[in-house]
């Protein structure tokens, strides 16, 4: 499974308080999510604006996109989301 993620600044929405960020795998666009749980809890964010959630996200790219390669990997490549409980046991288990 081929997982790249396009260069792309992520969608902000107040009403779900999440980021949406794009992935492409195998050739077809899937739309992945983080919440600002998760973005509080484990990169930083300071509060579920969109300044802060956008900071944090940009600041931790790297590690939200390995999190988020690993999960599409679990689910063969289903919508997600990227909750504070699965970062959580991503980063006890797999960070590098």
């Amino acid at each position: 499974m081929q997982i790249i993620f396009p260069n792309e600044t992520p969608e902000y929405s107040g009403r779900e308080l999440t980021l949406a960020f794009p992935a492409m795998v195998d050739g077809e666009r899937v739309e992945c999510m983080i919440t600002a749980e998760a973005l509080e809890d484990h990169y930083g964010a300071a509060s579920p604006r969109l300044e802060d959630m956008v900071g944090a996200f940009a600041e931790h790219r790297t590690r939200i996109e390995a999190a988020t390669r690993r999960l599409l990997s679990e689910t063969r490549a289903q919508c997600l989301v990227l909750r504070s409980g699965y970062v959580r046991f991503y980063e006890a288990n797999w960070r590098n």
